[in-house]
C-alpha cells in the first residue's frame, strides 16, 4: 500500500512561487505516474500537473491554466514529486493532492489509485 504526504503549502503573495512536495511510502514509488490536483473552494477537484512513472520516460503534461508557470519533478531516490510553482495568481489558490496511478501514463482525470491529504496553497495579497 503506497502513502502519499504532501508538504510545502502556505500563503504567498500574488507572483510569488512555491514548491510542494509529494512524498511516498510504502510500496515501490518510481513504478507510479503521480498526478498533482486542486480543488479551490466551492469548486470540484481538477488535474493540474502529471509525471510519468521513471520508466515511461518521466513524460509530464500541465493544464494550459499553469503551462508556462508549474513545473513538475520527480527524484526517485528520495521517492518525492515536486511541483515548482510560479508567477501565482489568486485564482491559484487551493487544496493541493498528489495522487498516485499504476496504470496509466500522466493522468489528471479519472480515478487514482492512491491520494494524499493534502496541502493549502493561498495566494493573495
Amino acid at each position: 500500500q503506497l502513502q502519499l504526504v504532501e508538504s510545502g503549502g502556505g500563503l504567498v503573495q500574488p507572483g510569488g512561487s512555491l514548491r510542494l512536495s509529494c512524498a511516498g511510502s510504502g510500496s515501490t514509488f518510481d513504478y507510479y505516474a503521480i498526478g498533482w490536483f486542486r480543488q479551490a473552494p466551492g469548486k470540484e477537484r481538477e488535474g493540474v500537473s502529471c509525471i510519468s512513472s521513471s520508466r515511461s520516460g518521466d513524460y509530464r503534461n500541465h493544464v494550459d491554466s499553469v503551462k508556462g508557470r508549474f513545473t513538475i519533478s520527480r527524484d526517485n531516490a528520495k521517492n518525492t514529486v515536486y511541483l515548482h510553482m510560479n508567477s501565482l495568481k489568486p485564482e491559484d489558490t487551493g487544496v493541493y493532492y498528489c495522487a498516485a496511478d499504476a496504470r496509466r501514463l500522466c493522468p489528471l482525470t479519472g480515478v487514482m489509485d492512491h491520494w494524499g491529504e493534502g496541502t493549502l496553497v493561498t495566494v493573495s495579497s
